[in-house]
């Protein structure tokens, strides 16, 4: 789940981003109660990930994943493009890091009861360990892979799935780029769209 590059690519407003970082955990409609303001950033968060299924970079970091991996192959290039946007963050951000990440969980903190339910029960564990800064090392990507398949309840083929990441790094982190720049623009597009107060 990339988390990092949701929160990121949700913009400035405190609603988008907490959208953006819920919208993994919210699947089919939209839950009566949420905020309209947090709904768009949950609606954000699933344009940018159709945006990402059908972009040429993104659909070639998923042809570099072994065949036998295949079917998770979305998984760990979402993870895989989370490292290289915590790695190189300051090109992209002002804020250091570690500074928007307890940004982050400071706004999940505070809308603890917006949370949903998966969310709200590992965000201690991911402030603790800040998850959103230690994605600059591949390694604890490749933990995180792990840990992944550990939580799955069907078979899958996700342990050690960090290696993937190792052999084919200059390959992954260019298409990184190329992804990254125009899903920024896509966003901020998104964005502009809604119009003023939306």
């Amino acid at each position: 789940m990339n988390f990092l590059a949701h929160a990121w690519l949700a913009g400035d407003l405190p609603a988008d981003r907490l959208g953006g970082l819920m919208g993994d955990f919210v699947k089919g409609p939209l839950p009566a109660g949420l905020p309209p303001d947090v709904a768009e950033g949950v609606r954000l968060h699933r344009r940018i990930d159709v945006f990402a299924d059908t972009h040429p970079a993104f659909q070639r970091s998923r042809a570099r994943i072994s065949p036998e991996r295949r079917r998770v192959a979305g998984v760990m290039v979402d993870m895989f493009y989370d490292h290289f946007l915590a790695l190189h963050w300051d090109r992209f951000h002002g804020v250091p890091l570690e500074h928007f990440s307890a940004a982050m969980y400071a706004l999940m903190g505070a809308n603890g009861a917006l949370l949903p339910p998966r969310l709200a029960a590992i965000l201690p564990h991911m402030r603790d360990s800040d998850w959103l800064g230690s994605y600059r090392s591949a390694d604890v990507i490749g933990m995180a892979l792990d840990r992944m398949a550990q939580r799955l309840r069907r078979e899958n083929p996700l342990t050690g799935s960090g290696a993937e990441l190792f052999a084919g790094y200059a390959g992954f982190e260019a298409d990184f780029f190329e992804f990254i720049a125009a899903a920024e623009a896509f966003a901020a597009d998104c964005r502009a769209r809604r119009g003023p107060g939306a």
